[in-house]
């Protein structure tokens, strides 16, 4: 009876598309059109942040200008249409299932090192106003699929921020900058460990090096940041 009842939901609602919509072979994939329409991020970037360079280049300018407080990023594609189309779901439509999309698709690109997983932390008003932290969510599949434990609660934000659309660089950097803790009681859990840091998108960087900075003063050897798409920096405000 399960496998009837299976095949008349899947003839009644098939499996669409989660870029455009359009009928797939199954759930939470992307017709070929919207996959090749990606951008996706693949092979060495720069040594700092893992930003796309030049092949004869080691590190980016930025971070030869200044380098960044985590130690890099996994991005699955860069930040164009169809990749905010896909946050823009999972964020505002309640479309929590391409969270499993986004974690299937990072897994691949996640180096074989042990770790702790933990989300980018959400205030709990923004929580309680959208229902969950999509970071979270996305947090939860790599966890399960890499086997790596889930801490939800050693980094916390511990006031509320703006929304950063909009703002530059500097400003981001000043908006969120003691933004994240840990508290004392975690620490014995962070001491040398790698710490992968999960975000939807990456723009300037300054939400991420909050939260590195907070992680290893208290005590986390490497924090790498794990994300869906990451703004290209000719894209990201100066």
């Amino acid at each position: 009876m399960r496998n009837v009842f299976g095949k008349v939901v899947s003839f009644a609602l098939p499996p669409r598309c989660a870029g455009c919509g359009q009928v797939v072979s199954g759930d939470l994939l992307l017709c070929a059109s919207c996959w090749q329409s990606l951008d996706f991020l693949t092979g060495p970037g720069c040594q700092s942040c893992g930003a796309p360079v030049a092949p004869n280049v080691a590190v980016c300018a930025p971070c030869l200008e200044r380098a960044p407080d985590h130690d890099g990023v996994i991005a699955v594609a860069t930040y164009g249409d169809l990749a905010r189309k896909i946050v823009l779901k999972l964020k505002h439509g309640r479309r929590i299932g391409l969270a499993r999309l986004i974690a299937r698709l990072l897994a691949g690109r996640m180096p074989d090192e042990p770790g702790l997983m933990m989300p980018v932390p959400a205030h709990r008003w923004r929580i309680f106003r959208r229902g969950f932290n999509q970071s979270a969510l996305i947090a939860a599949h790599l966890a399960k699929s890499s086997g790596l434990p889930l801490r939800l609660d050693v980094l916390a934000r511990t006031r509320s921020t703006p929304l950063l659309r909009g703002a530059n660089a500097r400003e981001r950097d000043r908006l969120v900058r003691g933004a994240f803790s840990v508290a004392p009681q975690f620490r014995s859990q962070l001491a040398g460990k790698t710490v992968f840091l999960v975000d939807d998108v990456y723009t300037s960087g300054a939400t991420a090096n909050a939260c590195a900075r907070a992680l290893k003063r208290s005590g986390a050897r490497k924090v790498v940041v794990l994300c869906w798409a990451r703004v290209l920096l000719d894209r990201a405000a100066n």
